[in-house]
């Protein structure tokens, strides 16, 4: 959900330049199941905008009507929404409405911690009442001292300190990072779908053959990088790799580069023969590799789906690493017990702060 917040953060800059006020909605609890999870938000601007949902298109409207309390008294609410007659969600929507009033300098430090790729925490303190109450509210934690709440109207003090409301945290960890080594067709389409996807997507061609930010729009940086000179920083496991070069000589080289990261995900091109083949070549130069890094390799590169295109084989990727990133089984949903969205994408984020 980072990207997401990402996304109502530089719409709320463009907004607040043309003098245009905002509210923002954030779901903060929900009795049943729905289509979205705690912690999804939108951004309403007051010329009737909106940046982002809270569901699958259904609950939107009605949080526009409910936002205009909002706008004319500057008091946060919260507004419930009973998805079991409309969304067959069979669950209770509660979302917080609240002014969001930040400051550039508040926006400077957003963007630091996107950049430097670190994690921190958003805290709703909310009532499940459904009323105004303007001690509600949302506060970004980075370190304790220069945290802030979404309206600089409220006392962050106070929040924390009043009994009567539940606390609802959500970790912001960094966007996920997907980095493309190699620059062919396929390469293009596994861009587009990786950027769709709201991961940021970072390119690197060799500087024979070199690509510029014209070849690849949809990229966050382009790179035209041999093996020898390849440096990657603040690779986490927010990070996945996939080599992609068509070249075995090429991909031997670049992954001994990758041999003192570690990703969460480092993906091969080509059939098994070439993966144990490539591995073989790797390890004869580097016999005391950290099993880590070996436990991260995966090769042929995406889920059984029969993809046969660029388009598909780049679906069956970006698939593969979903539950590589979620710690999640590929099953057909109709198989799976319980509810869809697990706890183990909770487990994973916790133990990523931690």
């Amino acid at each position: 959900m980072t990207h997401e917040f990402k996304e109502i953060i530089n719409a709320y800059q463009k907004a607040s330049k043309k003098g245009i006020r905002a509210v923002i909605a954030t779901v903060v609890d929900i009795d049943g199941s729905s289509y979205r999870r705690p912690g999804v938000g939108m951004l309403l601007l007051e010329n009737g905008e909106m940046i982002g949902a809270v569901s699958g298109g259904c609950v939107e409207k009605e949080v526009f009507r409910q936002s205009q309390s909002v706008f004319a008294s500057g008091t946060a609410k919260i507004m419930t929404y009973n998805g079991r007659y409309r969304l067959g969600c069979e669950g209770i929507l509660y979302i917080l409405i609240e002014p969001f009033i930040i400051s550039n300098v508040v926006i400077h430090n957003i963007n630091r911690y996107l950049a430097s790729r670190t994690s921190f925490v958003i805290k709703s303190y909310y009532s499940k009442e459904e009323e105004n109450n303007n001690q509600m509210g949302s506060v970004v934690c980075f370190d304790g001292v220069n945290d802030f709440s979404f309206s600089n109207q409220m006392d962050v003090r106070n929040l924390r300190q009043n009994s009567l409301f539940q606390c609802f945290d959500r970790v912001m960890l960094p966007c996920f990072r997907l980095i493309i080594i190699g620059a062919e067709h396929d390469a293009k389409e596994l861009c587009k779908l990786a950027s769709a996807t709201g991961w940021e997507v970072e390119v690197v061609s060799g500087p024979k053959s070199p690509k510029f930010p014209k070849d690849f729009p949809e990229a966050h940086k382009v790179s035209n990088l041999s093996p020898e000179n390849l440096v990657i920083e603040n690779v986490d496991k927010q990070t996945g790799i996939v080599l992609m070069t068509h070249n075995f000589a090429k991909d031997v080289l670049y992954l001994q580069a990758l041999k003192d990261v570690s990703p969460i995900y480092i993906g091969l091109l080509g059939p098994a023969r070439r993966r144990e083949k490539l591995l073989s070549a790797f390890i004869e130069y580097f016999p005391d590799v950290d099993n880590e890094f070996l436990d991260c390799i995966y090769g042929p590169a995406g889920l059984n789906l029969g993809a046969e295109t660029p388009q598909e084989i780049a679906i069956s990727i970006i698939a593969e690493l979903l539950s590589v990133i979620r710690n999640q089984k590929p099953i057909s949903l109709q198989e799976k017990v319980g509810g869809i969205h697990g706890n183990s994408a909770e487990r994973i984020l916790n133990s990523f702060v931690d």
